[in-house]
């Protein structure tokens, strides 16, 4: 106490004394460069004149001097920021470092692990694999293994070899004359507009070379989608693009036409997506050219906000009476809805809907609420619709309940990378994956997180013609497909490694969650034992009681503290 009373200034508008202070009051103090702008720029400005009189060449000072003084005298006399009012010219470093915050925060940051949405180590997975170079990992994993969260899938003692042709999935069999064999990974849906045309051009050259599907977005499909010749799923959404009338209303002959395209293999009806459920998709002005207006049909000069519900249906009948429509009209081509997870009752009632009057979905595209690749409201984005883990054993659930599941296949799309990423999935009740930012980091994408902004670097999602000349398509495509074969491949090991002929048996026992330092649970013990192949238990041999009493012990083991899930097999 005497030593600070020998330091403590005497007032105490410096130094408040014990008594008097606030918090607010050690905070640092920021003198306001405003008042003392033009003196000390006289003063610079006498001592330069004075060191040029003495030394010409120092006249040159004068060059970066003076458009600083008038950046200043701007900053001193603009309303709009108070950080440029109060600190003239030197307040622009402090927008200057939000400017670089990502990158700074990106490569001097964040470890291999810690990266948002996606760490470096999946990044780095996607570009070796993209570039078949070294893609595994030296010294042992970097993830903590005793965290809440992680996951692990149960390898068996009598582990396969994996089959060299990895598994396809038959869409639309038995209810369309053209169903469709899918690939088990596909790029998820991405519009001409958001992304580049180069971008949409690699992207459909690497499902050409990959022989897998394209899903066009509701954007519509562009001549981009076309050059290549890859698979494509149409996205229809609430604005119609490609299929709507003068009024923006849905045109079925306009529809007739774009969906008999040979490259057309399946349509999709787009009810909400991850990243905004319950809003309509958000095209910036700032990335619309005059053909991405053609195309939609749009206007230059503002935002294009597509409604949040359909004009062409309401309610769960309209719905399927709608989708059976788009199948005649299409030629019998498989036709599905994507959806992010809201109410469960929501999702029931489309089941329902489906017993009653004989009309079916073919698939179910169930997007994660942490999607998304493009713009979306930060409250809409971060809050709003179930994550992919949560959403998909209830809809896989229900399609089991109501006898659909045969019928109605399910697509997974919400942040999957890696192979191990589509195990996960795969074992909560999904049939295939899509991707969205793992096909564009394939294409380049370094996580800038300037979608919105029509100032990609990497020229993927923009339209300025200068930065999409970065992007060579020939090299991208072939990147594209590697990215998507290397991770089925992988997939398909995971699965040889479980002692599994193929990713279809994977079931919600096979993977493991820690949910405390010294809790384990499978995914069945979790979310519920979900449908089971009949080779895990094979039921062929069992009655429907014995068959029960499998899954409750399978149930009991899994929520036993510490211990892992064993393999078992019967019959």
């Amino acid at each position: 106490m005497l030593l600070r009373a020998a330091i403590q200034p005497a007032d105490p508008a410096i130094w408040p004394s014990p008594r008097t202070h606030t918090n607010a009051d050690w905070l640092p103090r920021w003198t306001p460069m405003r008042h003392v702008f033009y003196p000390l720029s006289l003063a610079i400005f006498a001592a330069t004149g004075l060191v040029a009189w003495t030394w010409p060449p120092f006249s040159w000072a004068f060059a970066a001097l003076v458009p600083l003084f008038l950046i200043g005298v701007r900053d001193y006399q603009q309303t709009t920021h108070a950080v440029l009012r109060n600190f003239p010219v030197i307040g622009h470093v402090r927008y200057l470092l939000e400017m670089i915050r990502p990158e700074i925060n990106q490569y001097f940051v964040e470890s291999n692990q810690d990266g948002r949405p996606f760490n470096r180590e999946d990044r780095s997975v996607v570009y070796q694999r993209a570039k078949k170079q070294l893609a595994t990992l030296p010294f042992g994993t970097q993830k903590d293994v005793r965290a809440v969260g992680y996951e692990w899938i149960n390898h068996s003692m009598y582990p396969r070899i994996a089959p060299p042709q990895p598994t396809r999935i038959m869409i639309g069999e038995g209810n369309c004359s053209q169903p469709y064999s899918a690939a088990l990974l596909n790029i998820s849906a991405m519009s001409y507009g958001a992304l580049s045309k180069n971008a949409i051009l690699a992207l459909n050259g690497g499902a050409k070379d990959g022989n897998f599907y394209h899903n066009t977005g509701e954007g519509s499909i562009s001549p981009y989608h076309l050059e290549a010749g890859g698979d494509l799923v149409w996205q229809i959404g609430t604005g119609y693009f490609g299929c709507r009338d003068a009024d923006g209303q849905f045109s079925a002959e306009a529809f007739r036409s774009r969906s008999r395209l040979p490259q057309v293999k399946m349509i999709e009806i787009k009810l909400s997506q991850g990243a905004k459920p319950g809003h309509g998709g958000i095209l910036p002005k700032e990335k619309i050219n005059a053909e991405v207006a053609e195309i939609r049909n749009i206007a230059l000069d503002k935002d294009v906000i597509s409604p949040p519900f359909h004009s062409a249906f309401h309610g769960p009948e309209q719905l399927l009476r709608f989708a059976d429509d788009l199948r005649q009209l299409s030629g019998g081509k498989p036709v599905g809805i994507k959806l992010c997870v809201g109410a469960h009752s929501e999702i029931e009632e489309i089941c329902q809907a489906m017993i009653d009057i004989g009309l079916k979905v073919d698939f179910i595209t169930v997007d994660g609420g942490e999607g998304g690749t493009g713009a979306a409201p930060l409250e809409f984005s971060n809050s709003v619709g179930s994550p992919l883990a949560d959403a998909l054993p209830v809809v896989d659930d229900l399609l089991v309940r109501y006898g659909l599941r045969k019928d109605v296949k399910i697509i997974a799309s919400g942040r999957i990378l890696t192979a191990f990423h589509m195990t996960q999935r795969l074992a909560m009740g999904a049939d295939l994956c899509n991707s969205a930012r793992g096909m564009m980091m394939a294409l380049g994408c370094i996580q800038a997180l300037r979608c919105n902004s029509n100032a990609c670097p990497v020229g993927v999602a923009t339209q300025d013609p200068n930065l999409v000349a970065g992007l060579v398509v020939e090299t991208k495509r072939t990147r594209v497909a590697n990215y998507q074969g290397e991770s089925v491949h992988t997939l398909m090991e995971l699965c040889a490694a479980a002692g599994l002929e193929s990713p279809e048996e994977l079931t919600r026992f096979h993977i493991n969650r820690r949910i405390s330092d010294t809790e384990v649970q499978t995914y069945a013990g979790i979310y519920g034992p979900g449908q089971m192949p009949e080779s895990i238990f094979g039921v062929e041999q069992l009655s429907p009681e014995e068959i029960s009493s499998q899954v409750d012990l399978f149930k009991e083991e899994s929520s036993v503290s510490g211990s892992e899930t064993p393999q078992r097999r019967v019959g």
